[in-house]
């Protein structure tokens, strides 16, 4: 039994629309996290967070060294993460678009 193989341009716009909400999905979980002054230390958590820094600190840190966070006393709010998801949505779309034709 011979299965089709050919890929369109809609399954790899989907496939990538699917990546694009799995990374949105990940940067809105780091945020939540940033809320969350300590957690508790069980292993599988601990793989689970590391997981999340590494896939989304290197995008997060672009944004992050052009905008510093904004000091209210003894406070900061970051807002580079709202600029960076505001960024990723907008590009991503486009990029979407332009595969899907």
């Amino acid at each position: 039994m011979i299965l089709p193989l050919a890929i369109t341009r809609v399954d790899v716009a989907k496939y990538v629309e699917t990546l694009l909400i799995v990374y949105y999905v990940l940067i809105f979980i780091r945020i939540l996290l940033s809320w969350i002054p300590r957690m508790p230390y069980y292993r599988w958590l601990e793989v689970v967070l590391t997981f999340i820094h590494e896939v989304t600190d290197p995008y997060l840190n672009i944004f992050r060294r052009f905008m510093p966070p904004l000091r209210f006393g003894g406070a900061g709010i970051d807002l580079s993460a709202a600029v960076a998801m505001f960024v990723l949505i907008i590009v991503g779309q486009i990029v979407v678009g332009l595969i899907h034709g």
